[in-house]
């Protein structure tokens, strides 16, 4: 999904988009704090609960210039999407007036409404009850951050190729996406609901949307903010609260042969010095990040940079989609909050319901032309 188009929430009145700052974000990672916790083979204790909940979107929205923002702009975005979060969770006026025909028509000032809107469309998604959305701009080295990809410079993914772009279009005259949300952009061609096999995996919560599950491991925006890693000398697991993926990474071990894939791929790591390198490759064609092709190579960074905080930075590189690899990165920040297994929609009735449904209107579009 693409997010050019975005507002920055309140920024703009800021002038951020013309305001020069001169302290820019360091090109290298985020230098390591000393730190005693280490497992017993001497390597950093990464193990531990994270909340990655944030308001910070993975590009950089249009008219922001500066992958860094100020204290002022940063207070101001921060600040307008707290007191919207209070406004949605305050209790509804029983004597409201009926929404306007059609559905909500507002016009998003924010990632966070944007994808709000995105998620329901006209007439509205999840009622704020279920959301967890985060209030906060990322922060690393003390510095605010406008977006999670840091290169290119602009903040932006690589345009994509114009045989990417084929590729995509052919496959999805044929299959539904399979990065889908949970929205009506899911529908898919012609078929797509003639048995649940069709449907995408996140729908049918097999694997969480949005790369919650990764790699990339990327935060919801929604809920479910919660990501865990238990750690071992040989392996390495990282659970994601979304839809409760769960990835293993193998260390020191070497990658599967081309002809195993995996939704998740393969993932191998080693250490160099005190971060943890994830290398992934052995992706399959039903889990496109951002419509890459089978020949997705992640490369991911976990370093302790204090007690409370990991400092998760990730390599996208696919020369059959972009014409040069992109980063990103975000800090994973400590939490004693648990981590419940998510349970998504039990039995999976949504998903009979819409079969149903597909059922019922067929029936209903035969009676209109005739046909039994």
């Amino acid at each position: 999904m693409r997010y050019d188009k975005l507002i920055f929430v309140a920024c703009a009145a800021l002038g951020l988009a013309s305001t020069p700052l001169d302290a820019q974000a360091p090109r290298g990672a985020q230098t390591p704090k000393p730190t005693t916790a280490r497992t017993a083979d001497g390597h950093p204790d990464l193990s531990g609960t994270y909340d990655v909940a944030t308001m910070t979107p993975l590009e950089r929205p249009a008219g922001v210039d500066r992958l860094v923002v100020t204290k002022e702009e940063a207070d101001a975005a921060e600040t307008y999407e707290a007191q919207r979060q209070i406004k949605n969770d305050a209790p509804l006026d029983p004597n409201r007036d009926a929404p306007p025909v059609g559905g909500e028509n507002t016009t998003p000032k924010s990632y966070l409404e944007f994808l709000e809107k995105l998620g329901g469309g006209v007439v509205g998604g999840y009622n704020h009850f279920w959301l967890a959305e985060g209030n906060k701009l990322i922060t690393v080295d003390g510095q605010k951050r406008s977006s999670i990809v840091i290169d290119p410079e602009n903040g932006k993914i690589p345009k994509m190729k114009a045989e990417a772009i084929t590729r995509n279009a052919a496959l999805r005259a044929v299959s539904v996406n399979p990065a889908a949300n949970e929205g009506a952009a899911s529908a898919g061609p012609a078929g797509a609901f003639d048995g649940p096999e069709l449907r995408p995996l996140a729908e049918r919560c097999l694997l969480g949307f949005n790369s919650t599950s990764g790699p990339p491991t990327l935060p919801n925006y929604f809920y479910n903010n919660l990501k865990q890693i238990v750690q071992t000398p040989t392996q390495v697991m990282i659970v994601n609260e979304m839809v409760h993926d769960a990835r293993i990474v193998r260390i020191g071990a070497e990658h599967l042969p081309k002809s195993v894939r995996k939704w998740m791929g393969d993932s191998v790591g080693h250490w160099e010095g005190d971060t943890l390198v994830v290398d992934t490759t052995n992706f399959t064609s039903k889990t496109q990040f951002q419509g890459a092709s089978e020949n997705l190579h992640i490369v991911e960074r976990f370093t302790r940079v204090d007690p409370k905080t990991v400092l998760y930075r990730f390599t996208v590189e696919d020369p059959t989609t972009w014409d040069r690899p992109w980063t990103g990165e975000y800090p994973w920040n400590a939490t004693s909050e648990k981590l419940y297994e998510y349970a998504c929609h039990e039995g999976n009735y949504s998903l009979e319901n819409m079969l149903r449904g597909a059922r019922a209107k067929e029936a209903e579009d035969a009676k209109k032309t005739g046909k039994q």
